[in-house]
């Protein structure tokens, strides 16, 4: 009994059992982690709530660098999904052309939107030179799609 045990006890230190890490805390504040992730990632996708005009068109190829300008029922400006103020359009435009002169600007305007400041944001983009503008839409498959799955 002279290498290492006295009155049946191991002489070695808890500090060097490494097989006595406890690690059910780190799991649970990974499962938390995990759950918030999954309760946050769709509210990240759709942020403005738009009612988008329906047509039936074939859907045209979308440019990676294209910006978006959104605009709600109530006449409030996003571009690409933060909100702006028409006033601040002209510098978000002007940056937008000099980093790319043939860039693309996609409109999203609720149908509710008011004529009067899609015009302006038309007469914007055409003041600074861009020349590229698209008008998204849903498409009727998709909305009776998305009726279908409602029931």
């Amino acid at each position: 009994m002279a290498f290492g045990k006295f009155n049946g006890r191991s002489e070695r230190s808890p500090l060097l059992s490494i097989s006595d890490i406890n690690v059910t805390p780190m799991v649970d504040v990974m499962l938390v982690l995990l759950v918030i992730f999954i309760l946050t990632a769709p509210l990240l996708l759709h942020s403005i709530p738009l009612a988008l005009p329906k047509v039936q068109a074939q859907a045209a190829p979308q440019a990676a660098d294209a910006a978006t300008l959104s605009m709600d029922a109530k006449g409030d400006l996003y571009w690409n999904a933060e909100p702006i103020k028409l006033a601040e359009l002209d510098a978000k435009l002007s940056a937008l052309v000099k980093k790319n002169p043939q860039v693309e600007l996609r409109l999203r305007a609720d149908q509710s939107t008011q004529y009067g400041l899609i015009a302006q944001v038309m007469a914007a983009a055409q003041a600074q030179g861009i020349s590229k503008i698209g008008f998204v839409t849903a498409s009727t498959t998709e909305s009776n799609s998305a009726k279908a799955n409602k029931n």
